[in-house]
């Protein structure tokens, strides 16, 4: 399934992905520091939520309290968590 999530106090507006059961494909982010978003986004191609959690939740950028990184950690698992509510 395809999903969008909004960003809150980042650079990049908006991240897209699709969610095949917990796996992550097609990450793309709207906004951000290009290069550095790209660069994301293919090295979490195909990881699963937790993996993705593990490695990117709770990384800061300056003094925001949040980054790019941390903000997709937070939208694959609230769209993980929306498929098994559903």
């Amino acid at each position: 399934m395809n999903y969008s999530y909004k960003t809150k106090g980042t650079c990049s507006q908006l991240i897209q992905f699709d969610l095949e059961g917990d796996i992550v494909h097609n990450i793309h982010f709207i906004g951000g520091c290009n290069g550095n978003t790209q660069g994301v986004a293919a090295l979490c191609e195909g990881l699963t939520v937790e993996q993705i959690e593990g490695r990117l939740k709770g990384i800061q950028c300056g003094k925001r309290g949040t980054s790019c990184v941390d903000q997709l950690a937070t939208a694959v698992r609230e769209a993980l968590e929306s498929v098994v509510q559903s």
